[in-house]
């Protein structure tokens, strides 16, 4: 017969080490803050056409001036502009001495001055809000849903599950100081929807199972059902995070920047779907056989 993996009977390791991991992101937060970047604090952004392949090294020497800390990247189909993102928001003439620093070097006309915007930081936090109402909302939604077609108590556990996957992934922009912007929003709400379904598939084997196993015998009925549906959750990160990973290593920075908290969103949650969602779970049923025993007694 086929051991089953314990998760269950080894929950205290596997919350020890969400334990650890959500300590060190929250304190992360708490001393380094997040890398906020133009997106949420405003700030200025200049596109010109250099009509010639470059090295970002070189764009960003011409900008060091003004702002060391800027991103450089590539537009075009042949890569030939230059996005500049500052957090300064630049005067006229800072702008206007920046793009004759370009002209100079890549020989270039007035009219290759193609956009200069400027981000009001009220926008960004207009946007910082909407993510974080849309965050809320669609994690009540699921809780609603989830108590509809199973338990109050599934939904718990998997609000839990789906709190402990942001705080790592926001922890990891923490920790490496990871410039936080538009494309992490649309990250993290495609991470609540990836690791919830991962959590459903397991909680309704373990509805299926329930009939088969003791009426308390929660521990049991856990490791079973997580044992039977491991290898599909597996298999399907697994493949999910190959091609995530692809859009990584070969897409430009605006796709990395949305490549890289959904790959490490997906091992968070499935790491939570399979050792915390369900071990949670299991916990709490074991508390409320316990309480009511002592009830009656």
């Amino acid at each position: 017969m086929k051991k089953n993996i314990q998760v269950a009977e080894k929950s205290k390791i596997w919350f020890a080490i969400s334990l650890i991991l959500i300590t060190i992101s929250v304190g992360s937060l708490f001393i380094n803050g997040l890398n906020f970047g133009i997106d949420f604090i405003g700030g200025t952004i200049v596109t010109i056409e250099l009509n010639t392949p470059f090295e970002t090294s070189d764009a960003k020497a011409l900008i060091e001036e003004y702002d060391s800390s800027a991103d450089v990247t590539y537009a075009g189909e042949a890569k030939t502009q230059v996005i500049i993102s500052t957090k300064k928001d630049l005067s006229t003439e800072e702008r206007q001495a920046l793009f004759s620093k370009f002209q100079e070097k890549y020989n270039l006309e007035d009219t290759d001055l193609l956009s200069i915007d400027t981000v009001s930081p009220s926008i960004g936090a207009e946007m910082a809000n909407s993510a974080m109402i849309a965050a809320v909302v669609a994690v009540l939604l699921m809780l609603v849903y989830i108590t509809f077609r199973f338990e109050f108590m599934f939904g718990l556990a998997a609000v839990i599950a789906l709190v402990h996957d942001l705080i790592i992934v926001l922890g990891v922009y923490s920790i490496f100081q990871i410039q936080v912007n538009s494309p992490l929003i649309a990250a993290m709400l495609t991470i609540l929807g990836y690791s919830i379904n991962d959590t459903i598939v397991v909680f309704d084997r373990i509805r299926e199972n329930r009939p088969k196993f003791g009426k308390y015998d929660y521990a049991n009925l856990v490791d079973t059902s997580v044992s039977q549906t491991l290898r599909r959750s597996i298999n399907t990160s697994f493949t999910t995070l190959l091609a995530i990973g692809a859009l990584y290593a070969f897409g430009v920075p605006a796709v990395q920047d949305f490549a890289l908290p959904l790959m490490v969103g997906i091992v968070s949650g499935t790491y939570s779907s399979i050792f915390i969602a369900s071990a949670l779970w299991c916990k709490i049923k074991e508390f409320q056989a316990s309480k009511s025993a002592a009830v009656k007694s």
